[in-house]
């Protein structure tokens, strides 16, 4: 049911993402069980009836709209074509585009990111001239794509926003680092070297920042442990969720 509201009827149009029905939803493959991976009921945070499943990695259909909604094509459809246009290589760059809640993602891939982030800076019809922040994100099961690197970018000129999104997989956790094109990107970098273990290339000193430089791991990742392991640093110990104390 439609809202009389305006702006509540702007967020409800805003959401892109094609819907699912229940039985689609049952097919997807479940990533997990529980919460924060917890397999027992000792835990009262690890409640055992929550199912996670994998998404669809789909894509936005046009028009994108703008942050407003998505009845008509807006501004996240300039922003895109300004992008094809004065991007040669677009098609091979851009994986996949995703509007969802108001918001525009561009899925680029990583050999690509630093071209198509200096297109966005430079070109006079997007004049993305700063980057607000660097971020990552960690998908145990997202298979060779496991780590994402995200970047969010703001036009001054034109008051836009977008995001820019480039994955790699454990195994090969390299993205070029967008100091040359964004300086304030640095300490973001670094951050989320430091949490996450991306590597960016071309950083100009990629070391921690957050956690002493002996710490071991990258603990905002999905797989590291949270607790009951040793930690090499001081010797500090927690334990596992299952043996702290519970309410029931």
């Amino acid at each position: 049911m439609s809202s009389e509201n305006p702006e509540q009827r702007a967020e409800q149009g805003a959401d892109k993402l094609p819907a699912q029905t229940e039985e689609e939803r049952r097919e997807q493959p479940v990533v997990r069980k529980g919460m924060f991976g917890a397999r027992t009921t000792g835990d009262t945070s690890g409640y055992g009836g929550l199912v996670i499943r994998q998404s669809p990695k789909v894509s936005a259909q046009r028009p994108y709209g703008g942050p407003g909604g998505a009845a008509e094509a807006g501004e996240f459809d300039e922003v895109a074509d300004e992008l094809e246009r004065a991007y040669p290589h677009f098609g091979d760059a851009v994986d996949r585009v995703v509007v969802d809640r108001g918001e525009i993602t561009f899925f680029v891939k990583r050999e690509h990111l630093l071209e198509v982030a200096r297109t966005m800076r430079d070109e006079p019809s997007l004049r993305f001239e700063m980057c607000s922040g660097v971020s990552g994100v960690h998908y145990p099961k997202d298979e060779g794509a496991e780590l994402h690197s995200v970047v969010h970018l703001l036009s001054i000129t034109h008051n836009r926003r977008v995001r820019l999104e480039a994955t790699c997989p454990d195994a090969d956790p390299h993205v070029p680092s967008l100091v040359p094109v964004y300086p304030t990107s640095d300490w973001h970098e670094r951050e989320t070297y430091d949490f996450f273990g991306i590597v960016y290339d071309g950083h100009p000193a990629l070391t921690r920042i957050e956690m002493p430089d002996d710490w071991v791991g990258h603990p905002q990742r999905k797989d590291y442990p949270l607790g009951g392991v040793p930690v090499e640093y001081r010797g500090a110990e927690i334990p596992p969720p299952d043996e702290r104390r519970s309410y029931v």
